[in-house]
């Protein structure tokens, strides 16, 4: 519908139309979809969890570097444990070249005689244990010097595939940086050989009352068939099953000779 519309003197302008503006209508875009607030934190703590992860693995091989430093003194998780439990601990640390000869060579001839010919894994011995498990035979210990220093310093004690399969890659690593007198030093200064009594110039002076560069030969021996179990198998108190394994030690101490070269060269 249309008016006229009048001008001031009357006369007729032209209709009046009704003008409506063109009003050009939008489709609304659909709303992008929001990630739910729930979603989205445990992605968060997924991301987090896996940062944590993955530093815990390659914490140890930075501190397989930080230990390649003579005076750095490492210690085990066993000795942080005792310490978070307010327990406390004896260790003494000693140089390699204050350790007595004969209690290097004992602890090598009872835990680990191919420990200068290895490069931290015994092969060998760990094919042969592998070969036991499938057949269903009770497997014996395959671990290295080099395998239980990664242990001590890095893992837990217990038997398990997952601890295992940690453990050979830290030990082949600690074998390439350090060198094997460096390896043997950290051993046997964080060794446990009793409640409490961690390292060899604590364990010599705990169950002989001597330095670790005074043992006899016969004490050396001791201290290392009990390593296996000090809590079971007590240096200064042994039965005979121990006596007569610490005679079988003695003997081979004695005749290590090659067996220990990478030591003393």
């Amino acid at each position: 519908m249309s008016d006229t519309q009048a001008g001031k003197d009357g006369s007729v302008l032209g209709p009046m139309v009704d003008t409506v503006p063109d009003i050009e209508l939008e489709a609304e875009a659909p709303a992008a979809p929001q990630v739910a607030p729930v979603k989205s934190a445990f992605r968060s703590r997924m991301r987090t969890a896996a940062k944590l992860v993955l530093g815990l693995i390659v914490l140890p091989y930075a501190l397989i570097f930080v230990y390649l430093v003579p005076f750095t003194h490492p210690v085990s998780t066993l000795m942080l444990g005792d310490l978070a439990l307010f327990k406390g601990y004896d260790r003494r640390w000693v140089s390699f070249d204050d350790i007595s000869p004969v209690l290097v060579q004992s602890v090598m001839m009872s835990e680990d005689g191919q420990f200068c010919a290895h490069s931290g894994v015994d092969w060998t011995q760990m094919r042969g244990v592998v070969d036991d498990a499938l057949k269903g035979v009770p497997t014996r210990g395959a671990s290295t010097i080099s395998m239980q220093t990664a242990k001590n310093l890095f893992l837990w004690n217990g038997r398990s595939f997952l601890r295992k399969a940690l453990e050979i890659p830290l030990a082949m690593a600690s074998d390439l940086v350090w060198s094997k007198r460096r390896m043997m030093e950290i051993y046997l200064n964080i060794a446990e050989w009793g409640p409490g009594i961690y390292g060899i110039e604590a364990a010599a002076r705990h169950h002989f009352k001597v330095p670790a560069s005074k043992l006899s030969r016969r004490q050396a021996a001791l201290l290392a068939v009990s390593l296996p179990n000090p809590y079971t198998r007590i240096a200064s108190k042994p039965g005979r099953g121990l006596r007569q394994l610490a005679s079988v030690i003695e003997r081979r101490a004695a005749g290590s000779g090659d067996y220990i070269k990478c030591l003393y060269d």
